[in-house]
């Protein structure tokens, strides 16, 4: 069997392939990608047993089709040093020999059977599907991965939660002390159903999806999903147990509400919170009509900080306590100029939400309070 490709492209898919592969697996096989060359296209998939990712590429020149495994270290190694050319697969599928020729010297190693190569669990018939934006769905990824758990005794808070309702797709992530919501609500299903997408494949979606656009359409069903993006699938086996009502700790009535500039906001923090105890980091808000005041202190090592900014506020004048690092990373999830931050009461979360919001999507932070000592 011959075939010929080009070297950047298999070595742009290599690279993103090897993301799904462990430093240590359970099988040696697993170490390695498998290679199916039919009708002029080669399928590469790499695997750890409970994700699976192919990536589709056309041939230049082909003859013959056939299965093989090769060691993901050689073959990334050896593609990636060279610069952009084609080059030329010649797999003897009998003795398992590759060889690789290129513009100014050539590769042998071996191969592998495909036989070993674990395959998929294929999605049951009654699966449900919903296509969504690349981009969109890229958004909402990057907005929700900071906020998932790294939770052993509570591993269904470590995924991203895709709820659909006939109103919008809500897709969620909490660890108990923040929580992001992003509604969409083009996508919807009379039929209620959810999934828990676990933060590996969620990090490997990220790293492919485009930023231009494209559908993807994700099946799932009770155990395992299937995302299909333009250039391969990912199959990924789902977190098992009952998402918490994340509807439920959001505070509906929050008569005091400050809309201040996000970026004015990053800014004070970061100068508030090298002065905040090390242990609590602690930032004490105050705000009243027309100002926001943030301090901070340390009482063991006498060091403290106060900044005022302008803002525009509606409410009672309120002190509330926020960990500051956990705020400065809800802010930095947002895109909007401005934001406004919803507050009830001292004792109840914060949320946060952006001035203007993605087109047909609603999202909302929420950021739990601290204990002030008065």
């Amino acid at each position: 069997m011959k075939f010929t490709l080009s070297s950047t492209a298999l070595s742009s898919r290599l690279s993103t392939l090897s993301r799904v592969i462990n430093s240590k697996n359970s099988l040696p096989i697993l170490e390695c990608f498998l290679f199916e060359v039919e009708n002029n296209q080669l399928t590469i998939t790499a695997s750890d047993s409970e994700n699976v990712m192919k990536s589709i590429l056309p041939l230049d020149t082909c003859d013959g089709d056939g299965n093989f495994c090769v060691s993901n270290r050689t073959i990334l190694d050896s593609v990636k040093e060279l610069p952009e050319q084609p080059l030329t697969f010649e797999i003897d599928l009998t003795n398992f020999t590759i060889k690789v020729v290129y513009q100014n010297g050539v590769y042998n190693f071996t191969a592998q059977k495909a036989e070993e190569f674990p395959r998929i669990q294929p999605i049951t018939e009654n699966a449900t599907e919903i296509v969504i934006d690349s981009s969109v769905l890229n958004n909402n990824i990057t907005r929700t991965l900071f906020a998932t758990a790294q939770d052993e005794l509570r591993p269904v808070m470590n995924g991203i939660y895709f709820d659909l309702t006939p109103d919008s797709l809500a897709i969620v992530a909490s660890d108990g002390h923040k929580l992001v919501r992003n509604k969409n609500f083009s996508i919807k299903n009379d039929t209620p159903a959810s999934f828990n997408l676990p933060k590996k494949p969620a990090m490997l979606l990220k790293g492919v999806l485009g930023k231009d656009g494209g559908d993807v359409t994700i099946k799932f069903d009770d155990k395992n999903a299937e995302i299909i993006y333009s250039e391969g699938i990912l199959s990924c086996r789902l977190l098992a147990g009952r998402y918490p009502n994340y509807n439920s700790v959001i505070p509906q009535n929050n008569p005091n509400k400050m809309t201040i500039d996000r970026r004015s906001l990053i800014g004070a923090l970061r100068r508030v919170l090298p002065f905040a105890s090390e242990s609590s980091q602690l930032i004490r808000f105050h705000v009243e009509t027309g100002k926001l005041e943030l301090s901070s202190e340390d009482i063991d090592f006498a060091t403290s900080a106060k900044e005022n900014l302008t803002c525009e506020y509606s409410g009672q004048p309120m002190s509330i306590g926020f960990k500051g690092p956990s705020l400065t990373e809800i802010l930095n999830n947002l895109e909007s100029d401005e934001v406004v931050v919803e507050l009830a009461d001292p004792s109840r979360a914060g949320v946060i939400v952006p001035v203007t919001q993605p087109e047909n999507e609603d999202v909302l932070m929420l950021i739990m309070p601290m204990l002030l000592n008065d």
